[in-house]
């Protein structure tokens, strides 16, 4: 009719649909990065309510259950920025007053602690370092420039510190209607599909962050104790700066390991040697045997693809993109395995059922044996 092709008219609906539904999602982009935060979030929490739903026994109602656990996770952090947060600000504030003259290249050959054995090369490895210091911040001052410009865009929406946790909360509320959706979804014709997507999803959303959690805690403890007792300067502040950017696998840690040990070179710090050797020995425990233990197969990810991610999401969304990028790689490769697994099922020829066994053949009774005539 009117010389248009049904079947292409359908495709191009179809596109402008998709076309449409992508601007919708650019539109309202803020809000959504908020409730995958919220959700993200919501992952952290929900194991601990779960703990005190096994502990109190159902005793206590599940809403006022989980404003406790709310309670006493705000407790938790203020005790420890009332313990801690004044020292660290101050090791920053001192940080920076202190910075250019760490990095002023004039004074490095005399500032850079080196062992005996390379004393005779201090001239030459102080200007190779000068070189490096010079060029490396040229490239890396508009990375840190956009990061910096994030951080700050970040930080000026204090709105989300009350908004992500409320929206948490009554995440973690619902959470027995989406077990109902999901069993109702189940008796759907593509039900077991999707039910397999949502919770291999699950899965790796919440393997991910718990073992992000406890990496970012076990990076703080144990680097805040050894860097203090090594006596390195800024130890508390170095230590938070490589707990917050452990959630940023491969270069999250070589970046926090690179800044340890520039800070504690220019700072004149004499035993760098044993820094290197302890971030060493720590990366080799977190990454072959912690990391492993913590984190679930679904959640693997090639390096390759995290650099690729981390690069990619820096580009499209900043300082978000960076947080996020690797977390969406896991759950898009979780949902491509979901894919072929149920293409694998449905291209499986069927097995045939086995014969049946035949039946054993039926044996006659024996006739009774003839009774013997007694005597009267």
């Amino acid at each position: 009719m009117f010389g248009i092709d049904a079947r292409t008219a359908r495709v191009v609906w179809t596109a402008a649909l998709v076309i449409a539904g992508l601007y919708g999602v650019f539109l309202v982009r803020g809000t959504l990065l908020v409730m995958l935060i919220a959700v993200l979030f919501s992952y952290l929490i929900y194991p601990l309510f779960t703990l005190a739903q096994r502990r109190l026994g159902g005793r206590i109602p599940r809403t006022p259950l989980l404003g406790l656990v709310y309670l006493v996770v705000v407790a938790v952090v203020v005790l420890a920025v009332g313990l801690f947060g004044n020292q660290v600000a101050e090791q920053a504030t001192t940080l920076l007053q202190q910075l250019p003259t760490l990095l002023d290249p004039t004074t490095l050959e005399k500032r850079l602690p080196l062992p005996g054995l390379l004393e005779p090369m201090r001239a030459r490895l102080a200007g190779l370092l000068r070189e490096l210091l010079q060029g490396g911040s040229a490239q890396a001052m508009p990375f840190v420039r956009n990061v910096g410009t994030g951080l700050m865009h970040l930080a000026g929406n204090l709105i989300y510190v009350v908004v992500v946790p409320i929206l948490s909360f009554l995440m973690i509320l619902q959470a027995p209607v989406f077990d109902e959706l999901l069993v109702t979804m189940r008796n759907r014709r593509t039900g077991p599909f999707w039910t397999d997507v949502l919770h291999g999803l699950n899965g790796v959303l919440s393997s991910y962050v718990r073992a992000l959690a406890l990496l970012s805690l076990a990076t703080l403890v144990t680097y805040g104790l050894v860097l203090q007792l090594m006596g390195v300067p800024f130890a508390l502040l170095l230590a938070g700066v490589a707990a917050v950017l452990e959630v940023i696998p491969v270069l999250g840690p070589l970046v926090a390991a690179a800044s340890i040990i520039g800070v504690a070179l220019f700072s004149g710090y004499e035993h760098v040697g044993w820094v290197i050797a302890f971030i060493g020995a720590y990366r080799v425990f977190q990454d072959y045997m912690l990391n492993p233990y913590l984190m679930s197969e679904g959640v693997d990810v090639p390096p390759i693809l995290v650099v690729f991610g981390l690069l990619a999401g820096e580009e499209l969304a900043g300082v978000s993109g960076i947080f996020l990028s690797v977390p969406f790689i896991a759950a898009v490769r979780m949902v491509a395995v979901q894919v072929r697994q149920h293409r694998a099922k449905l291209t499986a020829p069927a097995t045939p059922a086995a014969p049946a066994a035949p039946a054993a053949p039926v044996v006659p009774p024996s006739p009774p044996p003839p009774a013997t005539p007694t005597s009267g």
